[in-house]
């Protein structure tokens, strides 16, 4: 059985990660699984967890068969690989008018960059346009990760 992946469900993994947790696709039953990295960290040293609420069992049952079926699992790709700040830049040179463009440009070249992104593009009426840029680079790269992993997907 070949699974497929939704490429809007991907993107949407993909864009709401956070710090201390991984993210995976089980190649068997075409599910995304989110796992703390604490919970992961738990599952090898294959102790007791009777005493765990419902959820936190899941969790750790889902940890314990990524560890112990670790084949069976592809890790979406991170924030650090999908890189934000690259695109924000790459957005800013699509924009035609030089005078926003340089102030884009200016907004992202400090500490601070993304909150004086948002701002600006919001200043700039160009937040639309912003999102849609962002959305198609993020199909972009849910495409190339399904590609690279021979994972079949439906746009």
């Amino acid at each position: 059985m070949t699974i497929q992946v939704e490429i809007k469900e991907l993107v949407e993994y993909m864009d709401m990660q956070f710090e201390e947790s991984n993210t995976y696709l089980n190649l068997i039953t075409g599910e995304f699984v989110v796992v703390t990295t604490e919970q992961l960290g738990l599952a090898e040293e294959d102790e007791p967890y009777d005493h765990l609420s419902e959820w936190e069992k899941e969790e750790r049952e889902v940890a314990i068969d990524i560890i112990e079926n670790f084949e069976n699992y592809q890790e979406v790709p991170t924030r650090y690989e999908i890189n934000e700040y690259s695109m924000m830049e790459d957005f800013c040179f699509t924009v035609n008018d030089e005078r926003k463009q340089q102030r884009l440009l200016n907004a992202i070249s400090r500490k601070g960059a993304f909150r004086r992104f948002k701002d600006l593009i919001i200043d700039l009426d160009i937040e639309e346009q912003w999102f849609s840029y962002r959305d198609e680079r993020f199909k972009e790269l849910a495409i190339k990760w399904c590609e690279r992993h021979n994972v079949s997907y439906v746009d």
